[in-house]
């Protein structure tokens, strides 16, 4: 297609009102996901072709992103030159204003470049409040942005000694919740990172009393369904001396999601996709492409 280009957008939704960050079925009631806000803002583009995205990383209900990213194609109308990055950025967060959802960055990419496939790592942030036996003792900027433990501390050193078993090429079957696309899912996994470092509030310096925060974060290519929350619960209950470091070595080597005991996975509310990373040389563009042009109006 004559001035079609493709973009590489970032964005970030706080995901407490959506079904999930990839869109819902048409005939599905209720909430949408996040995609669904975001196609409906490249429709008000104007473009030729019909809108599609696809997203590079799924999240479910309830969890967050600081940075997601997706791809799709645009061509505008009469052959007007491609939108320049921060015209589309412009335009697109103006119609999702009234939704908790924002472009972040983006960039023209080549004809064959894709989000999900092209990713090189992912990046999740967990993050644990202590000491809140009421959800009300949250700071409104940490509701739903957290899992709040009644526990006044965590055994940490023992979570991070169960987290460095898990870092490394394993099979995590353990460690993902059974699903439609099981079969079709290499349960084995490569975590370059896992690790348990202090938090802190969103408005810490402003809030009348102390709260301690714990981040654990997770870095790899790809995971597995609720993999991340998986891990987080088992982790926690290490922390909580309900689970054993030699437990949780079990559970890894058991190779099997129904070893996994029931209701241990870390609730959705306090998990953050926060990278998505790829090589720069996928990001730049090929020659030859069409010069970028303002305006979204026309």
């Amino acid at each position: 297609m004559q001035n079609c280009s493709r973009y590489l957008i970032f964005f970030q939704y706080i995901g407490t009102k959506y079904s999930g960050v990839v869109k819902a079925p048409p005939h599905q009631q209720g909430r949408k996901g996040v995609q669904n806000y975001l196609e409906d803002a490249v429709r008000r583009l104007r473009p030729v072709n019909p809108v599609a995205l696809s997203v590079s990383s799924r999240t479910d209900s309830g969890v967050h992103a600081l940075s997601n990213s997706a791809h799709f194609d645009l061509q505008r109308r009469n052959d007007k030159p491609p939108f320049t990055e921060d015209i589309l950025v412009e335009a697109l967060n103006f119609h999702l204003k009234a939704e908790q959802i924002r472009i972040t960055r983006a960039c023209r990419v080549p004809a064959d470049f894709h989000a999900r496939f092209c990713a090189q790592s992912r990046t999740y942030v967990y993050r644990i409040a202590l000491g809140i036996s009421h959800h009300s003792q949250l700071p409104l900027t940490d509701g739903n942005l957290c899992w709040g433990l009644c526990n006044t501390e965590l055994d940490v050193e023992a979570m991070r000694d169960a987290a460095a078993l898990l870092v490394g090429t394993h099979d995590f079957s353990s460690f993902r919740a059974i699903s439609s696309d099981m079969p079709f899912k290499d349960p084995v996994k490569t975590l370059e990172v896992a690790s348990i470092e202090p938090g802190s509030a969103f408005v810490q310096t402003h809030f009348p009393r102390e709260i301690q925060f714990w981040e654990l974060t997770f870095k790899s290519r790809s995971f597995l369904y609720k993999q991340v929350r998986r891990m987080t619960g088992a982790l926690v209950a290490v922390g909580q001396r309900q689970l054993s470091v030699p437990k949780l070595k079990e559970l890894l080597q058991a190779q099997d999601s129904r070893a996994y005991p029931q209701g241990l996975a870390a609730p959705a509310e306090g998990l953050f996709l926060t990278r998505v990373d790829y090589k720069e040389t996928d990001l730049q563009c090929s020659e030859g492409q069409p010069p970028s042009s303002g305006n979204p109006d026309n």
